[in-house]
């Protein structure tokens, strides 16, 4: 099952990485104001989550990129957390959905720190 899960996270981080590339507007307006070039993290964000997530499913990068997701894990839980302080600007999303996302940063945290064990992967 760990394995399984392995490829589930992987490529659910090079989907969501491909749709900052697809869909960057939505992504610009969970930045919080007080980051700069909003466009350009963005960017980068998506970069980061593609090649992160094609890294977990490679054995020899596995664990620099299971703690990398984790950095990075942390790094956008700020856009999470204001998409949730500014509900109206999601309207598409109802409210509890955006508070959900917050714990589920942390969900994702232990996933992926679950492949920085090394054994079973």
């Amino acid at each position: 099952m760990k394995h399984v899960l392995l490829y589930v996270l992987g490529l659910f981080m090079v989907a969501g990485g491909i749709n900052h590339f697809v869909n960057p507007r939505v992504y610009v307006r969970m930045m919080p104001p007080y980051l700069p070039w909003h466009g350009p993290l963005v960017f980068w964000s998506g970069v980061a989550e593609v090649l992160l997530g094609v890294g977990l499913m490679v054995p020899a990068t596995r664990m620099v990129s299971a703690w990398g997701l984790i950095a990075l894990f942390i790094a956008i839980f700020p856009a999470n957390l204001q998409m949730a302080l500014q509900p109206e600007r999601f309207r598409k999303l109802p409210r509890p959905l955006l508070w959900a996302r917050l714990p589920l940063q942390g969900v994702l945290v232990l996933w992926a720190w679950w492949y920085t064990q090394g054994a079973g992967t």
